[in-house]
């Protein structure tokens, strides 16, 4: 994609003008991407699963409280960033979407998804996106597909997106789930991808990221994918922790640590700083033991915990100290 494209796609947003793209369509990169924006919590996000290596670098894209986007078949990397300049700036997805369309003459070959922090979504498949190829549009959501083995692959995402529980990330889960168990992408399965992102639009897009996660090349990407959402998880309570320490709220820092290491149970640093965070609130006894597995799982933890009181993250207690370091 040229800089002048850029530029000029900007131009869209500021005059309104269609205007024609230069340069050439790449090879089909996606598969099948469901974007969406979670009503009850303004969350947005995207996910994608496809037989291409690193899909997620090209395909997804999100900002907090502004929106997201899958741009795929003979992608265009750039209707992602531009696209989520044009919301920014006060379009809607609709008209986001419909004015990059209007400046790439090969418009035909593009697939896009997108959804706005109101909920406001478009897609779009051109007429020579490869076959089986589809497009279905749902209340703040919208499922795209194409090179797809069978035709119900859209249907089986959008059903299974409805039908979903859980937070949006589980719910873009189980709709890459869907699309897999209907076939999925002709070619198989390589690499996915999921972004989800806070709804306040005052968060830096740094700040804002709740669950960014990509499998890059892996036989089977949705398994991994899902484990790895499990971990973010888990860390996500982790920092959660971090922060009420920061704020001596320790009585909330042993619980957030403690669901993270309950999660992610075979995690010798979860369960070290949940130990440590006991200990640092007087529960000693409940921390050796968690001290103990630590230790057994990684003997390094020993040198590590000596290095804490320096820190302010456990007591100067040579006695506290002796009785962490006898545990085994």
């Amino acid at each position: 994609m040229s800089g002048r494209f850029y530029f000029m796609a900007l131009a869209v947003l500021m005059s309104g003008h269609c205007v024609a793209a230069e340069g050439r369509p790449l090879r089909p990169v996606n598969t099948y991407s469901i974007v969406a924006r979670d009503p009850a919590t303004g969350q947005i996000g995207v996910a994608v699963q496809s037989h291409w290596f690193s899909v997620g670098s090209m395909v997804v894209w999100a900002e907090p409280g502004i929106g997201a986007v899958a741009t795929q078949s003979f992608v265009d990397p750039s209707y992602g960033p531009l696209g989520l300049q044009l919301m920014r700036s006060g379009k809607d997805a609709s008209q986001a979407l419909t004015a990059l369309l209007a400046a790439d003459e090969h418009a035909d070959v593009r697939q896009v998804g997108m959804v706005d922090a109101n909920g406001v979504i478009a897609n779009h498949t051109g007429d020579m996106a490869i076959n089986e190829h589809c497009d279905i549009a749902g209340e703040s959501f919208t499922v795209q597909a194409n090179l797809m083995w069978k035709s119900t692959v859209c249907t089986a995402m959008a059903a299974a997106y409805r039908s979903a529980d859980g937070d949006l990330a589980e719910r873009l889960l189980i709709a890459l789930e869907a699309a897999e168990g209907a076939g999925g992408d002709i070619r198989g399965k390589q690499s996915a991808a999921m972004l989800v992102v806070s709804g306040d639009r005052s968060l830096p897009p740094w700040g804002g990221r709740i669950i960014d996660l990509r499998v890059e090349d892996l036989a089977a990407p949705l398994p991994e994918l899902r484990r790895l959402l499990i971990m973010a998880r888990a860390y996500n309570l982790m920092n959660a922790g971090d922060e009420f320490m920061m704020r001596d709220q320790i009585e909330e820092a042993v619980d957030a640590y403690g669901a993270a290491e309950a999660m992610v149970p075979d995690s010798h640093e979860m369960i070290f700083w949940h130990a440590a965070t006991l200990a640092g609130a007087g529960r000693v006894d409940e921390s050796l033991p968690l001290f103990a597995r630590a230790f057994a799982m990684w003997p390094l933890w020993r040198e590590l915990v000596q290095r804490l009181p320096a820190s302010g993250l456990l007591p100067a207690d040579p006695e506290l100290m002796a009785k962490i370091l006898a545990t085994d």
